[in-house]
């Protein structure tokens, strides 16, 4: 041939390459063990995904979600980039547009923490904000005549992740577990934002042929419950949350059925209760999604303890507390809200030095 083709690749193979140089230097996210008194045969691993340098479990997402664009040869050299997202992911996202000198915009719901949308505009990105979910779609596909590439995280999680290994969190979790007393846990405990992160834990669990065993954990209420619990698709929420990046309106299509071995419906006081409680446990603040995994986890270890069994159960510190400063941690959002934590907190305290669940008429 006379001459090369420029079709982009060499743009292409600098950002893959520079993704790869970004996965190295941020290495893994720490393991966290904590020991509760009421649980002497039981051991807690919570994964800091905060730790990431965009601050949530969405880190993970974000880069294989840019992969995945990239190798499908829908990404291109100074292309706009769009998701919608309620916060974490596009903080994520737009992390990584910055990184490769590429311009985000994030189309979420109006009402999302105002901490988040302060993070995203210091990251350069737009934040195109909506009243009414029904107005998403027609934002992000006007975004897209105008030439923007829809990362769709909601569609391309389950895919755009490598549930067989690749550093996955799943492979990661199983791999710093490997010298604990308790090897392959019991339960691994997860939130359903995308569904993403639970079919890679799932099938990856299945993979390896560990006994190891899925549950999602869900405000009371949300679709995924509901359509798990019924097996249909089209379930939508018997009840808004405000725990946000979870509890989903509708059952989004990367959430599988089938890998997911129990459901934890949280009232969202708890929840809020349980981020607090981790803040006094570990010293740092964690989103209210990491308040409901450890009451899901606290669920499942009464169980466990009541049947005489021990082992170890897993789950996940999603995002850093600091977004949350104007609405989890702040007084006045919670009485605004008409949320009391201070029964929860009593109770989450009493079930970690009993290692009993607090009786249903306890905590109506």
């Amino acid at each position: 041939m006379s001459g090369a083709i420029d079709d982009g690749r060499d743009w292409i193979h600098r950002t893959l390459h520079t993704l790869e140089r970004e996965a190295l230097r941020s290495a893994d996210t720490h393991l966290l063990r904590l020991d509760f008194p009421g649980f002497a045969d039981i051991a807690f691993y919570f994964k800091d995904e905060a730790a990431h340098p965009s601050g949530s479990l969405k880190h993970r997402l974000a880069r294989s979600l840019y992969l995945y664009a990239l190798c499908n040869g829908r990404l291109r050299a100074e292309q706009g980039v769009v998701d919608a997202s309620s916060g974490s992911t596009a903080i994520s996202e737009a992390w990584f547009a910055r990184l490769l000198g590429l311009h985000f915009t994030a189309v979420m719901p109006a009402s999302t923490a105002p901490g988040k949308i302060r993070e995203l505009r210091a990251l350069d990105a737009t934040c195109d904000l909506v009243d009414d979910p029904a107005q998403v779609a027609t934002r992000i596909a006007a975004h897209v005549a105008d030439g923007a590439c829809f990362l769709d995280q909601f569609g391309l999680a389950e895919r755009a992740t490598d549930w067989r290994g690749n550093n996955n969190i799943a492979e990661s979790i199983i791999a710093q577990l490997a010298r604990e007393t308790n090897p392959q846990p019991a339960w691994i405990v997860c939130g359903a934002g995308t569904g993403g992160t639970s079919a890679t834990i799932g099938r990856y669990l299945r993979y390896r042929r560990l006994p190891t065993r899925l549950c999602v954990a869900e405000p009371t209420g949300g679709a995924f419950a509901e359509g798990w619990r019924r097996c249909d698709r089209s379930a939508g929420a018997s009840q808004p949350t405000l725990i946000e990046g979870i509890g989903r309106q509708r059952v989004e299509p990367c959430f599988l059925f089938d890998i997911v071995d129990a459901v934890e419906e949280v009232d969202d006081a708890a929840s809020i209760a349980g981020a607090w409680l981790l803040r006094e446990r570990t010293g740092y603040r964690y989103g209210g999604s990491s308040g409901t995994n450890l009451v899901a986890c606290l669920r499942l270890a009464a169980r466990l303890h009541a049947s005489g069994q021990g082992g170890a159960i897993v789950s996940l510190l999603c995002d850093r507390g600091e977004r949350y400063d104007d609405t989890v941690f702040a007084a006045d959002w919670l009485a605004a809200h008409g949320i009391d934590i201070a029964p929860w907190r009593s109770r989450l305290q009493t079930c970690i030095d009993t290692g009993a669940w607090p009786h249903a008429a306890a905590v109506a």
